[in-house]
């Protein structure tokens, strides 16, 4: 097992908002910007090197939220989900380009090109499974080749331009790094063939590792090369039995008919092969949820999308990420609820194990009136 590099560390702003609880109103925190710049402020100070925001009908439009939070930000990068069918990759290079000007080299797209076909046809997209991946070959052979300079014809089956140029360039160079996931043969050959980060979810290690391996079979046809992302919640306190309270309590107040609709939607609704992976998982019951040694699907059970999370001990969570790092995962994209608490809770107990961020612990300036946490023991000391 390899830990020779220290795992790259993401974190998450919950664009749809969030809370204490899944499946209730109880508790629930609206993504108001505030609360959103509070996140992403923590992100930075702590040490996280970047944050993901998701897109969606459900989401705020996280292209917009991360122009606001790049000004109130120093160092976090900002990795932007975007469906290829909503806008033209004339359009999007323009605004990668501009966003990345704007927080001076800190842009990244995460290119989703969805999976829930009743949604997307309210965005106008009605396009078969097959061929919205199709679709996104087309999208970002224009994209890659405008933001590294090069003026584009393209007559595609799905997108057709002709002298297209990009007017202000990126930062980054030779363009801003794209990030994919995807895992039917289609997106599989997609993420081989045109990003540079392929992004999984969280599932059992010898299920990631088959997925790992496929997606390096098909960039090496392509003469290519990709590195490893995974996207996972982390639930970490002091030993892994509080930890699984958390756990516990993240879906006490989660009704039985709220599961059962949310697993009906899935299954009605979305023709993603990444989704049917994480159903299959837990399969709606709440009493097979750790699929894996500390490998919880809790979440997935009302969550589409990413649905498990790693429970434990900082050391026992820190192991296991170190067992998807030996396959080849090099950055995690983590999230947890509420994401302003665990943001700290994940910094202090998570990252000194792991190696990450040490440079980012601030100074201690003062003890406070109580002396260390609020025991008195400086000052009693002090005083004697």
């Amino acid at each position: 097992m390899t830990t020779q590099n220290p795992l790259n560390l993401f974190w998450f702003i919950p664009v749809s908002g969030d809370g204490s609880y899944l499946g209730t109103a109880e508790g629930h925190r609206p993504p108001e910007f505030g609360y959103l710049k509070q996140i992403a402020q923590a992100a930075d100070q702590l040490g996280y090197q970047g944050v993901l925001i998701p897109t969606g009908r459900n989401c705020d439009d996280p292209w917009i939220t991360a122009a606001a939070l790049a000004t109130h930000t120093e160092k976090l990068r900002f990795l932007l989900a975007l469906r290829p069918g909503t806008v033209s990759p004339t359009y999007a290079a323009r605004q990668a380009a501009a966003l990345d000007r704007i927080s001076r080299g800190r842009f990244l797209v995460n290119i989703v090109a969805g999976g829930n076909p009743t949604e997307l046809a309210g965005d106008g997209i009605h396009l078969s499974h097959d061929q919205r991946y199709e679709h996104t070959a087309e999208f970002l052979t224009v994209y890659d080749r405008l933001l590294r300079g090069e003026s584009v014809d393209l007559d595609g089956r799905h997108i057709k331009v002709k002298g297209a140029k990009l007017g202000f360039p990126p930062v980054r160079q030779p363009r801003p790094p794209i990030w994919f996931g995807g895992s039917s043969d289609p997106g599989i050959e997609v993420a081989a063939a045109h990003s540079d980060v392929y992004l999984t979810w969280g599932e059992p290690l010898d299920e990631v590792a088959a997925k790992l391996d496929k997606v390096r079979a098909r960039a090496k046809a392509h003469g290519r090369e990709v590195t490893f992302g995974l996207r996972i919640h982390l639930i970490v306190r002091e030993t892994d039995e509080a930890a699984w309270r958390v756990a516990d309590d993240l879906i006490a107040r989660l009704p039985d008919a709220a599961i059962a609709a949310a697993q009906k939607k899935f299954a009605e609704e979305s023709d993603s092969v990444g989704q049917q992976r994480m159903s299959v998982l837990h399969g709606g019951k709440r009493e097979r949820l750790e699929i894996a040694p500390n490998l919880w699907a809790g979440i997935g059970l009302v969550r589409g999308g990413a649905g498990t999370a790693l429970v434990g001990s900082a050391e026992t969570v820190a192991k296991r990420l170190r067992e998807y790092q030996a396959l080849g995962i090099q950055t995690i994209i983590a999230s947890g609820y509420p994401h302003l608490e665990e943001a700290y809770k994940v910094a202090e107990l998570l990252f000194p194990v792991l190696g990450i961020g040490a440079h980012a612990k601030p100074k201690r300036l003062y003890d406070g009136e109580f002396g260390v946490s609020g025991t008195g023991f400086r000052l009693a000391v002090a005083g004697s």
